[in-house]
């Protein structure tokens, strides 16, 4: 029988000694490494600290301020925006803070205000600068967005490109409130284009996705008008 070679297992002592070999020739280069990602660590820190959350935090006191305004009974949507010296607008939320998601948000207040005063270029190119959120709450805002988008793109004539905004409406949030205005909106869209068949498919999707939605109730109307 030929003996096959197998290694012995390392022992202990001598993975210490390799280790403190290790240790005594680097020694210096690991300190070095050491220091450096605690420097590092603490940049990290301090940037957040000191420089990323204050500024978070003054973003929202800011945005609070142009809310106020939009949300007014009587609201001042050019107020809102613009901001005078009792209280910043959207577009200075966006100018000093627009990397925070104040900053974000702000974008779509801006949007939605410029859309009130009949500016559809600018309400579309704020609009678009919004950059969608995760979690339910900024779900809502997410479709309310996207359909403001696809408003703006009948307006314009545009129903090719109204579709796309209007079904990323429902896809962001795809809830009883809000998807079937979005697909409603959406099979409109689709109806003009001459497209009967994805029309169809909308209505139908609110009459077996949301029948208790409002949109649903004369939804059979539409379905039998194609």
């Amino acid at each position: 029988m030929t003996k096959q070679n197998v290694a012995e297992p390392e022992s202990l002592g001598e993975a210490m000694n390799k280790t403190e070999l290790f240790f005594q020739k680097n020694g210096r280069l690991v300190t070095y490494i050491f220091l450096a990602l605690l420097v590092i660590a603490a940049l990290v820190f301090g940037y957040r600290s000191l420089i990323v959350q204050p500024r978070i935090e003054k973003a929202a006191e800011m945005i609070a301020q142009a809310q106020a305004r939009f949300e007014a009974e009587n609201p001042d949507f050019e107020l809102a925006l613009q901001g005078d010296a009792n209280g910043a607008g959207f577009l200075d939320v966006i100018d000093q803070y627009g990397s925070t998601p104040s900053g974000n948000l702000a974008k779509h207040y801006a949007g939605i205000c410029y859309l009130k005063e009949g500016d559809l270029k600018n309400a579309a190119a704020y609009l678009a600068k919004y950059t969608p959120v995760k979690g339910i709450p900024g779900s809502v805002v997410n479709a309310q967005n996207y359909g403001l988008q696809g408003d703006i793109a009948v307006d314009e004539g545009n129903y090719k490109e109204a579709v796309k905004f209007f079904e990323k409406a429902v896809e962001a949030a795809d809830n009883n409130a809000t998807a079937p205005i979005f697909l409603m909106k959406a099979g409109r869209a689709y109806k003009a284009l001459g497209d009967t068949a994805k029309a169809k498919e909308c209505f139908e999707r609110i009459a077996t996705a949301y029948p208790s939605s409002f949109e649903a109730r004369d939804i059979e109307k539409y379905i039998n008008s194609l």
